[in-house]
């Protein structure tokens, strides 16, 4: 098969995954189950997509496990994302040089 036509093809899910929902829902969503499920899904989504990228993007395992202990522990204490991306950094260029 052509590869225009796996691109069109492509295309065309895509849109229509993100178009169908504006056009068949009309009304607001008043089920509670479905709108706190919707609320938590962009994070969920981020999550899924962040935490293995934090562990497995370090030389060592060890190194990743600990950053992200770390990040968890800055942003549980009210750290914004700047300081904690940095302090992720730091923590893993520490750990690599003792491992």
């Amino acid at each position: 098969m052509n590869i225009y036509a796996y691109i069109f093809i492509g295309a065309i899910v895509t849109y229509a995954i993100r178009v169908l929902p504006l056009t068949l829902i009309t009304r607001p969503i008043k089920n509670r189950f479905l709108r706190s499920f919707l609320y938590y899904v962009p994070y969920i989504t981020l999550s899924v997509m962040t935490f293995p990228a934090i562990i497995e993007q370090t030389d060592n395992l060890a190194a990743g496990i600990i950053a992200l202990i770390a990040g968890i522990a800055l942003s549980y204490l009210g750290a914004g994302l700047f300081p904690v991306a940095l302090s992720c950094c730091a923590v893993v260029l520490i750990s690599e040089l003792f491992f």
